[in-house]
């Protein structure tokens, strides 16, 4: 079984890229991020014409998540148990759905914009609803992931120079005790290979020549229970995707299982 998940910065825009991706692929599940879209926009009848159905949580320009299998969907929770909502909206950013023998969380993580800002605090809480939301599955015996765009780098490795984030988001210890929390109901880390370079980062900024000259991150990421991290064959970032004209800002994370 080959899963992946992926921030495509806009499902409209991608669409021809994530459509030749996933024959290219043979993927069978894949957890979208950053959809921008609504449901109702949401291109499930092209991905219906490649055999795939999508559970799919998104309400406009910003956010959106999905789920899209063909080997089945069912379960589909959407939004998050417990969450905290900013400037009093539930954002769309968590969907999950049990595909085949595992089941998945797409989510996309508050960015946190800055360390004072009020969505700092909300990226925070959101973690601890986040967290409450998946232990019942975590200490579960079916394998089961969180994975998604979680906007913080695990370690000072995850990133391309720790001293040019010095005062920002996505490297501090609240950020990172927050993970540290969430793998504490059951989770672990599975840590991609890079196809190329020392570090599986995922993501580049578009601007200063940040992925030619690898200024990158690793802040998607793949949280899973044991059942799932003992399945786990191999897992990659695909790099060439994040390649050429009109590609995400960042690259699919692709684990395979042998379940």
């Amino acid at each position: 079984m080959r899963i992946a998940t992926w921030n495509v910065n806009s499902i409209t825009a991608r669409l021809p890229r994530l459509l030749a991706w996933l024959e290219s692929t043979n993927t069978d599940v894949l957890c979208l991020q950053e959809a921008k879209t609504t449901a109702e926009q949401f291109p499930s009848a092209q991905l219906r014409e490649l055999g795939y159905e999508s559970a799919v949580h998104a309400t406009g320009r910003w956010n959106g998540v999905a789920v899209i299998s063909r080997i089945g969907l069912e379960d589909v929770v959407r939004g998050l148990p417990g969450d905290p909502g900013y400037d009093g909206v539930q954002e769309p950013r968590a969907v999950s759905a049990t595909c085949g023998p595992v089941r998945v969380w797409s989510v996309y993580v508050p960015n946190g914009r800055e360390v004072d800002h009020a969505h700092f605090a909300y990226k925070l809480q959101w973690f601890e609803a986040l967290k409450a939301a998946v232990a019942g599955d975590a200490g579960g015996s079916r394998p089961f992931a969180v994975m998604g765009d979680y906007n913080v780098a695990p370690t000072d490795d995850d990133v391309f120079d720790i001293a040019a984030f010095e005062g920002a988001t996505h490297v501090t210890p609240a950020e990172r005790a927050a993970l540290a929390s969430l793998r504490e109901a059951g989770l672990s880390d599975v840590v991609p290979r890079p196809l190329k370079y020392d570090h599986p980062f995922t993501y580049w900024d578009y601007r200063q020549l940040c992925f030619p000259k690898n200024r990158g991150m690793r802040i998607d990421l793949v949280y899973g229970n044991e059942p799932f991290a003992k399945a786990v064959t191999d897992a990659y970032v695909d790099r060439e995707e994040r390649k050429g004209k009109g590609a995400s800002d960042h690259a699919p994370v692709v684990v395979d299982l042998d379940v």
